[in-house]
């Protein structure tokens, strides 16, 4: 168990880092095939519109994570956290997110996530 804690706790690290990054290689890799993102918008998106979003300059800068949650239950994990940046123009900012995780073909994948922003 502590096996499969290590890997989200270092899967979530590079989700994190793949949206300040604009990643879309890491997150092609890191995504099932269904995944579906919610937006702070409110808006839902498929695996290619999220990749496709990515892949635009990102908004924001200094993106950390903190707070973070990891629930395991056998092949299915869901982990909430908190985070902060700064936009582009200097001012700070927050949000919260909750990544689900699944482990597909022996290894742990996110299947869905969703972003609150205030």
């Amino acid at each position: 168990m502590s096996s499969d804690l290590e890997t989200l706790e270092r899967l979530n690290r590079d989700y994190i880092a793949a949206v300040q990054n604009g990643d879309v290689k890491r997150f092609s890799e890191i995504l099932s095939h269904d995944f579906l993102n919610t937006n702070p918008d409110g808006s839902l998106v498929d695996r290619a519109g999220f990749l496709k979003q990515i892949a635009q300059p990102a908004k924001i800068r200094g993106l950390t994570c903190g707070d973070v949650n990891i629930r395991l239950m056998g092949d299915f994990a869901i982990i909430h956290a908190r985070t902060t940046y700064t936009s582009l123009e200097g001012k700070p900012g927050q949000g919260r997110y909750t990544d689900i995780w699944a482990r597909q073909n022996g290894q742990w994948v996110c299947v869905a996530a969703q972003v609150a922003r205030n």
